[in-house]
């Protein structure tokens, strides 16, 4: 297995580390007045942060190594398109029940979720042209 040496993929790591600490903590620690706004209920935004919290110490962590093996970056990508396809469940199957505000909530974070998987999916098939 080959490892994948980048400095633009650890940037990356650690942009959506940071983007996981923001998003978590606001879910964790402000879910009553997130779900004032969003209508997106404490029991599900508070789970949904802590795995943010957790996720962005592993990002964090990873954002410092010199080199990754390259499942370790399919993962941070698998990872990544199951937020999406979760996100898009939850207003889809009316797992919540959100405002016009929690539509935007949910969708932006998807949108941004994708946009990092995708520069991390970049990272890999650079490292592929490069080998």
């Amino acid at each position: 297995m080959s490892a994948i040496q980048s400095s633009f993929l650890r940037r990356v790591i650690a942009v959506d580390a940071a983007a996981c600490v923001a998003s978590g903590a606001l879910m964790t620690f402000a879910a009553q007045p997130l779900a004032a706004l969003t209508g997106l209920q404490p029991v599900l935004t508070q789970p949904a942060g802590l795995f943010l919290l957790v996720w962005a110490a592993l990002l964090a962590f990873l954002a410092t190594r010199p080199a990754l093996p390259r499942a370790v970056v399919w993962t941070l990508i698998g990872v990544n398109v199951l937020w999406i396809v979760e996100s898009a469940l939850v207003l889809m199957l009316g797992w919540a029940q959100p405002t016009a505000l929690g539509y935007g909530f949910v969708i932006a974070q998807a949108v941004a979720v994708a946009i990092i998987a995708e520069l991390q999916f970049m990272s890999l098939r650079r490292a592929e042209r490069l080998a």
